[in-house]
């Protein structure tokens, strides 16, 4: 709430600077998703948005670079919903977050395996 309600945070310097790491989402969802003003769908569109510039970020990362260049990495953006317990994954062949068990259910190619050590 304090990244899209910037005044809520005025008085907690520390939580403000936190906020700071997203500004990036900030933007994307101000300037993208102005139409969408009610502010339960606004707030689970920004943490969606943020897990997935968070993702990005990631990816710049050189150790986390090299391990998805050789293949030995995936990453996933996964919203855990606190109230129901759902997880759900980004398709970005969809463009949007699915639940989880529909994910696994539809993979069956799913590598359930972790690499040697």
């Amino acid at each position: 709430a304090g990244l899209l309600n910037p005044q809520l945070v005025e008085k907690m310097p520390a939580v403000k600077a936190y906020l700071e790491h997203a500004e990036s989402t900030r933007r994307i969802v101000s300037e993208n998703y102005e139409h969408l003003t009610d502010p339960d769908k606004r707030l689970i569109l920004t943490v969606e948005e943020n897990v997935l510039v968070q993702i990005e970020n990631l990816k710049t990362h050189p150790s986390v670079a090299a391990a998805i260049s050789r293949g030995s990495l995936k990453l996933h953006a996964w919203v855990y919903k606190f109230e129901t317990g759902d997880v759900f994954n980004f398709n970005p062949d969809e463009g949007q977050y699915l639940p989880l068990e529909n994910v696994v259910a539809a993979d069956v190619n799913l590598d359930r395996t972790l690499p040697p050590i």
